[in-house]
């Protein structure tokens, strides 16, 4: 194509060259003009064999060029379809290990096969001969005892009933022993209880006040002539005062701790006045009566508006108040309930439920210490009865009557109130103990626990909230360890006096020793 392109060049070239020569010739005249046109025709022949010869190599060149990148082109999709060969020869021998390994293993199916069925042949034919030795033995038995299986299957069962009725008896009277230890309970938390209201182990610490006196005369000024001042003060309070050889001091003595105030606020106020004889006391005593009533009041009402329950009766806030004056195994009362009715709360909140119900239980589930002194029977059952009086649901009256399983919890806010009640009571500190009773406490934990069979060593600890019971282990079971744990608990609680709960744990361990030589 480049070729036929340059020979119409040329054409056009030589043509034009013609052309000029003609025209010149037309003009010219002469030998001169002949030459020029001779030469101009030469120099275009020339230029044309230059060109053709240019366009000549130039296609050479450019076929070398296609030729070559062709046979490359070639060579590549060879060296590719080589690679593909490769790969597919690759597979192809992949494939024939493949189904050679399958071939090998279905082999060796058909071998396991056989040889399970050969194995299960031979154990047909081993409990066939089983069966057959048994059935000969049973007959050698009947011969040598004389009996059939019947006659012996009625023994058997004969005698088993027979120890089914010893262990029933056994049982029987376990239970008779166990209900008289719950009895023997029952009547050492009820006098523990008497003792607690009535100044029992606390006697000297919590049922007397005392009041400081500026001097020992002031002593002849209460006692008064004839002791008629003395008189009217004990009267007018309903507490005994005791005058000694104390120094500067006189006692007040009485379980009412309200009554008790009275007569400390009665008789500061006096010694600080100086005027004392019968009308004076009656006065003062109804003023600190007074002072008294309105200290119980702001008592419960701050209660109230502390923990954001609102409309309580305002009876039930002045039994509040009175609490601050109460204690229970020497904890405050007052600030017992408070602390477990922020308790309440707080594990309300976890729970969802609601917070202010939980509180407000929490907060009236001792009501009924208040006035326990005066009234018969539970403090639970009476704050029970108080809460229902003055307008309180039902839902917080059962958690008062259960919190101390008068009745049996039914709910969530009852074992709520029960779960902080045991907290308030049992954390550190809240009840403060002597050390002798607190080291007795303990030996006696650990006296019961090594008092059973099998228990090699005990430990208390936690401040005696717990027990650990270690246990042999060629002696004890793992059932007869859980036995063993009810049996420390129940004689624990038959045995001790303790606030809050007492965790036992048995620990039983068996240990493998060897020495490498």
């Amino acid at each position: 194509m480049t070729v036929v392109v340059l020979l119409l060049v040329v054409a056009a070239v030589a043509g034009g060259a013609i052309g000029v020569l003609t025209r010149r010739k037309g003009a010219e005249k002469g030998g001169a003009v002949q030459e020029d046109a001779i030469r101009v025709l030469e120099d275009a022949k020339r230029e044309a064999e230059t060109i053709i010869k240019e366009a000549s190599l130039k296609a050479k060149d450019e076929v070398f060029q296609a030729k070559a990148e062709a046979e490359r082109d070639a060579k590549e999709k060879r060296k590719d379809l080589q690679a593909l060969e490769k790969r597919l020869q690759q597979k192809e021998e992949n494939l024939d290990k493949k189904m050679n390994l399958f071939d090998q293993r279905d082999a060796d199916f058909v071998k396991r096969e056989q040889a399970f069925f050969n194995r299960e042949q031979a154990l047909g034919q081993k409990e066939e001969r089983i069966n057959q030795l048994i059935e000969e033995q049973r007959l050698k038995l009947e011969n040598i005892s004389g009996m059939t299986a019947v006659e012996a299957k009625k023994l058997l069962m004969d005698e088993m009933e027979n120890e089914a009725k010893l262990d029933a008896a056994k049982r029987i009277k376990a239970i008779e022993e166990e209900a008289r230890e719950t009895a023997d309970k029952k009547s050492k938390e009820i006098m523990a209880l008497a003792i607690q209201r009535y100044a029992g182990e606390y006697v000297a610490e919590r049922t007397v006040s005392v009041v400081a006196l500026p001097s020992d005369e002031m002593k002849g000024r209460i006692i008064g002539r004839e002791g008629r001042n003395i008189r009217a003060l004990e009267a007018a309070t309903g507490i005994d005062l005791i005058i000694d050889d104390t120094p500067e001091a006189v006692i007040l003595s009485g379980f009412n701790p309200v009554r008790r105030e009275v007569a400390k606020i009665a008789l500061e106020k006096l010694i600080t006045d100086g005027r004392i004889h019968p009308g004076r006391i009656e006065e003062v005593v109804s003023k600190a009566e007074a002072e008294v009533e309105q200290s119980i009041k702001e008592a419960g009402d701050q209660a109230a508006f502390d923990l954001g329950v609102h409309g309580i009766h305002p009876e039930i806030l002045k039994l509040i108040g009175r609490l601050k004056y109460r204690t229970s195994y020497s904890q405050n009362v007052y600030l017992h309930s408070l602390e477990v009715a922020f308790l309440c709360g707080i594990m309300a909140a976890e729970l969802g439920i609601n917070v202010k119900q939980a509180k407000r239980a929490g907060l009236l589930h001792d009501l009924g210490k208040a006035v326990d002194h005066e009234v018969e029977g539970s403090h639970a059952v009476i704050g029970a009865d108080l809460a229902r009086k003055y307008g309180e649901s039902p839902k917080i009256v059962h958690a008062i009557m259960a919190h101390h399983e008068d009745e049996k919890p039914n709910s969530v806010l009852d074992v709520l109130v029960q779960a902080a009640d045991a907290l308030s009571g049992a954390r550190p500190g809240a009840r403060r103990e002597m050390m002798e009773t607190y080291v007795k406490r303990l030996e006696d934990l650990e006296r019961i626990a090594t008092s059973f069979g099998g228990v090699t060593n005990s430990f208390a600890i936690q401040a005696g909230r717990e027990i650990r019971v270690m246990v042999s282990s060629d002696q004890v079971s793992d059932e007869q360890a859980v036995v063993l744990a009810k049996d420390v608990a129940k004689k624990i609680e038959a045995e001790m006096t303790y606030p809050g709960q007492i965790k036992v744990h048995v620990i039983r361990e068996t240990r493998a020793v060897e020495y490498a030589r």
